[in-house]
């Protein structure tokens, strides 16, 4: 009997239309175009506007074109995984209210927080409920409203990040197509360089905290820049290594889009080249866990069944990881 995988059946993103350029940021703070796309290769990215929207808006836009693209039923879902570090609420998880606004009735619902890993980290637990049998339909998605936590005061964070949600479908597949291979990764020895430092149980929410603006995103990029250049690339080498390819097997790069010379770091090591590596950190920026999504979302035109795919990551915590996906159909 063939060994049932869990196959990407589906994508569908979403992204807010405000549109907030290098330009308009020129006139914020003390930075320029050039200085921007010289160092990260950002040129946009989209901002939620809106009273009371939050990350759960976006998810659900992001799940309802899914169902409507893979004609689904919302209460055919059996599970939904939200990957966020911007959840509406600390509780309960976003991932249940997007569950209710799209009327997946009969699925139960959880967040996983991995920062910029956090897709693939949601991605392969999810394929686990595929594989053993325990689920036919899973959802997952990674969505971050990071206009919410960035220092729009600060030049050296708020030029990096954008908001955007993007879904994919997870389904059971007996031909040898869908989620193949993962290797994840951890170390907490990297928090100090990228966190968020008030509003959880060590640092509560008081008027101290808002007013020294720490339930912003802080960051060391010098550090983070040295620990995600190498880690991403390392762990990208690692998976092809365990399944034996090599650069000219893999159809497509698929990174996490933080800045552009890591992931060309990464295509380098993997010896994959320019035109196999997916981009579009120009247009949106860093949507932390959407970022992989929205690639598979912009590319999917361009992806054929039986496709090589590598998703690589580097996010907060420090996390990382690498999953290797066989794509399971061709453009609709």
């Amino acid at each position: 009997m063939s060994k049932i995988r869990a196959a990407i059946t589906g994508v569908q993103g979403y992204v807010p239309e405000y549109v907030l350029t290098n330009q308009e940021l020129e006139k914020m703070i003390d930075t320029n175009d050039e200085w921007i796309t010289t160092r990260t290769g950002i040129k946009e990215r989209r901002i939620l506007k809106g009273e009371g929207l939050g990350t759960s808006y976006m998810a659900e836009k992001a799940i309802l074109g899914l169902l409507e693209k893979t004609d689904t039923k919302a209460e055919e879902i059996d599970l939904i995984i939200v990957a966020t570090i911007t959840p509406d609420f600390p509780y309960p998880a976003t991932a249940t209210v997007v569950a209710d606004m799209v009327g997946a009735k009969k699925a139960f619902a959880y967040d996983i927080n991995a920062a910029c890993s956090g897709f693939l980290y949601a991605l392969t637990t999810g394929s686990q409920f595929i594989e053993t049998g325990k689920y036919k339909k899973v959802v997952v998605v990674g969505a971050d409203k990071m206009s919410s936590i960035v220092n729009y005061e600060d030049r050296t964070t708020c030029i990096l990040f954008g908001d955007g949600a993007s879904a994919v479908m997870l389904e059971p597949n007996a031909e040898g197509y869908g989620v193949i291979d993962s290797v994840l990764e951890s170390d907490g020895s990297g928090q100090p360089y990228l966190f968020q430092k008030a509003g959880g149980s060590r640092y509560p929410s008081t008027i101290d905290t808002v007013t020294n603006k720490e339930h912003s995103l802080h960051q060391e990029g010098s550090t983070v820049f040295k620990f995600a250049v190498t880690n991403m690339a390392n762990v990208a080498a690692n998976i092809m290594e365990r399944n034996d390819l090599k650069g000219e097997d893999v159809a497509w790069l698929v990174p996490h889009q933080a800045n552009k010379r890591i992931i060309d770091a990464t295509a380098r090591r993997m010896e994959v080249s320019e035109d196999k590596v997916m981009l579009n950190i120009q247009k949106y920026g860093n949507t932390t866990a959407a970022t992989i999504p929205l690639c598979l979302w912009d590319y999917e035109k361009q992806l054929k069944k039986g496709d090589n795919l590598v998703l690589a990551a580097f996010g907060a915590g420090f996390t990382w990881g690498a999953t290797y996906v066989k794509w399971a159909y061709d453009p609709k």
